[in-house]
């Protein structure tokens, strides 16, 4: 997954997100701004899991969601 493509369309996967992992509250979807690390840092603490584990996820998460989408 493309960092700036990522970045610019995380308004739309706020949501996305959100329903994936609930346990994230908004004000760390909102200081995420879409970065990768951030996000994984969250998740990592939330659901108390490694961060090679929360990286797997949220790599795998982002596959499924933009599986076919067009890279341009």
């Amino acid at each position: 997954m493309n960092k700036d493509r990522m970045e610019g369309n995380w308004k739309q996967m706020q949501g996305k997100v959100k329903e994936k992992w609930g346990k994230l509250t908004d004000n760390d979807l909102t200081m995420a701004q879409g970065r990768r690390d951030y996000i994984i840092g969250r998740i990592q603490e939330r659901y108390g899991i490694a961060k090679e584990q929360a990286m797997k996820e949220y790599d795998a998460f982002l596959d499924e969601t933009f599986a076919g989408t067009p890279t341009h």
